[in-house]
């Protein structure tokens, strides 16, 4: 007669695996069911049914009864003598018993899988010891520290349980004493070593334990500490809440060696010191005298007891490492030898580690020792970050193949690029790391150091010095001052991040000032440090750039130490002789508030999205910025930004290029609103009046609808005589171009560009299109920027004509000096195609003085 579980007994066990192929093998068959199992041995009667509860207290007869580990009264290796005295063993103690739920309230065991009864094994499993610990059931630990076999377990003696000869041999030993009725590959989740792969066993231990009754000595000091996060508080109170008693040892050769001594009456004790040990010592101490506290010196000694006179040796075991690691604010500080010394640098004033790992191991172990000691926390900042994974969010290991060193991410993305990477992390979440992301930082990285090349060479172009220069503030142009006060911003800001230990905060706020800087300042710049005048203008632009680069590479110089010490060396150090060796014995930047202008900075950056805006209208339009466009609009409701963007219209023009800029009144006659009911939030809250809200808006003004919403009011409309009042959230709102514009909305601002084209439009746009390719001759044949050029070959045709009218500009932006219609090769040859017409071009150098 068989017993199991009612629904088990057709159950296609594993069939969403087996279909899925998740967490399955390759080349394990499908499980057959209970009920196959028994019609391939001549079928099965089902002779009736019996309610589990009934079964409980069922006493049973085990397979390996006849072995003498069995038999032992209080278990074996390791007795219990309550148990004993009752002459408890696990073969008398063969019973069924319910183990009811686990810690979340689910069934331990459940219908589906096998056959729905379980053997429990205190001795070999986690959630089996705990079980027979609550119900008094004897342990039976089978295996040694090899994973073999010990005495008492017959002819198991010696054989190791992970190697699959002794797998068969306990399956061949059941079929040939016929307890077994089927045997199967049936796959499931395993331990391993992460590193060797081996399979892992469970094994129990005798390990030593403080006792943590005095935990709410460490919840005292918790709250003392700054978290960073501030969860990281709530998380370690959660821990010292639930957490057990705290395991020390270790089953290990290498590390702090326990320094407890055992004794015959199985008394223990605990030596303080090394003073002590020499004084107790009756045995090894000259062997031990000398070395370190490890093995196997230390296992030399044998020492007297104090109280009882017996005779003990150590404990084999070491410490487990977080408990050395606690001591670590006492031990290094001279707690014991220089108590005024010790004082001075306690409590430390930063601590940071991975917080998933460690607010129950490290962390845990610093607050446990300084509760103990001085009742007082070990450190005031604490800073919890998050794991390290791949690039696709897994963990990373050595034998699934996404592991990456250190030596060959530095040698292969550099280590500023990985400095780059982990200090924009934001903390709470994990850092997906590999070379796809280090690919996105260096692009960064290039954008800081192209910034400081382009000051580089014009300065040396120019024979700029900063040495001895101040700023004025009168001679500052507008952006001039608006970058300055972007800087001592930053300053402020960064000081702020770093007080603070967030270094990524710092990061992300660079990383916008660099955008500001690069593709903004700079770039709007350029025409100052180009020009051939040396004028005060153009110096003034030198000083202020070099003044930001300074200023920014002291900033970023703790996160980048090494691109930072290039730039200085080669931007600071070659100028200025009087100048600290390193930028790292720079002082950090002090924000002077002189130079922030609130105003200022709202209106430039407000300029910059009307230019970014149409930039992206006219992506949408598929129009390239080399075309020419007749105007631009904008509407604004801020009359002094608005004011301000008219008053340098030339910079609009000159980045868009575009011929007019003009303000319209409202950015409805730019875009056009599409307004349409959110149904299925409406349909949640007003049910069956639907309908009836959806002819009512549709009935709506769509302008009138958007303006409220933008004003921040609700759009109320009336069914029978009730009012309802819809929010923003209510509606879905596109917009789409006014006929002959390219368009585009953000927020408060709205820009459109026209879209019609005049020949004269045309002709420049092609003649931009040539200077684009002329640009590229250069720069591929290596010419110095200030290099003037010859070009030689036949321009004819509807771009001949267009550059008639244009020459005077194409020279000036090509620094072109002579245009020969003679097919001559020159220095660098080049065939490119515009408006379908094909040119073949040569440039070649003429040696000019600059200016």
């Amino acid at each position: 007669i068989y017993y199991f579980a009612k629904d088990n007994l057709k159950f296609q066990r594993l069939e969403k695996q087996f279909k899925d192929k998740k967490q399955w093998i390759e080349g394990v068959p499908k499980l057959k069911t209970i009920a196959q199992i028994f019609k391939e041995r001549g079928g099965y009667e089902i002779l009736g049914s019996v309610k589990g509860a009934e079964m409980v207290g069922w006493k049973y007869e085990g397979p390996y009864d006849d072995l003498p580990a069995q038999k032992e009264p209080g278990g074996y290796p390791f007795i219990d003598d309550e148990l004993k005295a009752k002459n408890a063993s696990a073969a008398n103690q063969h019973c069924v018993i319910d183990p009811g739920k686990d810690n979340i309230g689910n069934d331990i065991v459940v219908a589906g899988e096998g056959t729905g009864i379980v053997h429990m094994a205190p001795g070999c499993g986690d959630i089996d010891h705990k079980i027979g610990k609550k119900l008094g059931l004897v342990n039976l630990a089978p295996l040694d520290d090899e994973s073999k076999f010990i005495d008492k377990y017959g002819w198991l003696e010696g054989k190791t349980a992970t190697d699959p000869n002794t797998t068969k041999a306990i399956i061949d030993d059941l079929k040939d004493r016929g307890f077994l009725v089927y045997a199967e590959e049936y796959p499931h989740v395993y331990p391993h070593c992460w590193r060797s792969g081996d399979e892992l066993v469970f094994r129990l231990v005798e390990e030593w334990y403080i006792n943590m009754d005095w935990r709410g000595k460490i919840k005292k000091i918790v709250d003392d500490i700054e978290w960073i996060p501030e969860w990281g508080k709530d998380r370690e109170h959660e821990w010292l809440d639930n957490m057990g008693d705290w395991m020390i040892s270790k089953k290990r050769f290498w590390g702090l060696a326990l320094p407890i001594w055992t004794f015959e009456d199985d008394s223990f004790y605990v030596v303080g010191s090394k003073e002590e040990l020499k004084e107790l010592a009756v045995e090894g101490w000259d062997e031990f005298e000398g070395h370190t506290p490890h093995r196997p010196w230390i296992d030399n000694v044998k020492i007297k007891h104090p109280e009882s006179g017996l005779i003990g040796k150590r404990i084999l075991d070491v410490g487990n490492p977080w408990l050395d690691a606690g001591i670590v604010p006492f031990s290094t500080l001279g707690y014991t030898t220089d108590k005024e010394y010790w004082k001075e640098w306690f409590p430390g004033d930063f601590v940071t580690e991975c917080f998933p790992g460690q607010f129950r191991n490290w962390f845990y172990s610093l607050l446990a020792m300084s509760a103990e000691l001085e009742e007082t926390a070990p450190f005031k900042t604490l800073l919890g970050h998050g794991l390290v994974k791949d690039e696709t969010g897994r963990d990373m290991h050595k034998s699934w193949g996404n592991a990456i060193w250190f030596d060959e991410a530095a040698e292969k993305m550099g280590v500023d690029v990985m400095r780059w990477m982990y200090a924009t992390q934001n903390i709470e979440h994990n850092l997906r790391f590999g070379y796809g992301h280090a690919d996105d930082v260096r692009k960064k990285l290039i954008q800081l150091w192209n910034s400081y090349s382009f000051y580089a060479t014009y300065a040396a172009v120019d024979c700029f010095s900063p040495k001895d220069r101040t700023l004025n503030t009168s001679d500052l142009t507008i952006l001039d001052k608006w970058i300055l006060s972007k800087m001592h911003t930053l300053i402020k800001e960064s000081t702020v991040a770093f007080d603070a230990f967030r270094v990524d905060k710092f990061m992300r706020l660079f990383e916008r000032f660099l955008d500001d800087l690069s593709n903004w300042y700079i770039r709007r710049n350029r025409r100052r440090f180009w020009k051939a005048e040396d004028d005060l203008d153009k110096q003034t632009a030198y000083q202020t750039l070099y003044e930001v680069l300074f200023t920014t590479i002291r900033l970023l110089a703790p996160c980048l130490p090494f691109v930072t010490e290039e730039i200085y060396q080669n931007l600071v150090r070659s100028s200025i002789d009087d100048t600290p060796e390193s930028i790292h014995l720079c002082d950090f930047p002090v924000a002077d508030d002189a130079y922030i202008d609130e105003a200022l900075m709202l209106q430039v950056d407000a300029l910059r999205r009307v230019v970014e805006q149409s930039r992206s209208a006219r992506n949408k339009a598929n129009l390239k910025i080399r075309q020419p466009l007749a105007k631009l609009c904008f509407a604004i409701e801020d009359d002094s930004v608005a004011a301000f963007i008219e008053e340098n219209s030339k910079v609009i023009l000159d980045e868009l290029n575009v011929k007019v800029l003009e303000r319209v009144a409202d950015s409805k006659e730019l875009v056009e609103y599409n307004v349409k009911p959110n149904l299925p939030l409406l349909g949640e809250q007003y049910g069956k009046q639907l309908q009836e809200i959806r002819k009512a808006i549709a009935a709506m003004d769509v302008n009138e609808i958007v303006h409220s919403l933008k004003s921040g009011y609700c759009v109320t409309i009336n069914l029978d005589g009730e009012s309802i009042d819809l929010h923003k959230e209510a509606f879905l709102i596109d917009t789409k171009s006014v006929a002959g514009f390219t368009s585009e909305l953000d927020g408060e601002i709205a820009v459109g560009l026209t879209t019609e084209m005049t020949p004269e439009l045309i002709s420049e746009g092609m003649v931009r299109d040539l200077i684009r390719h002329v640009q590229i001759m250069r720069k591929n044949a290596n010419f110095a920027v200030e290099d003037r050029i010859i070009i030689n070959g036949l321009i004819d045709g509807p771009l001949g004509d267009a550059l008639e009218k244009y020459t005077e500009f194409f020279c000036s932006e090509t620094l072109t000096i002579e245009m020969s219609g003679k097919v001559e090769k020159g220095e660098f040859e080049s065939t490119f195609e515009i408006n379908d017409q094909t040119l073949t071009l040569s440039i070649e150098r003429k040696n000019t003085q600059k200016g």
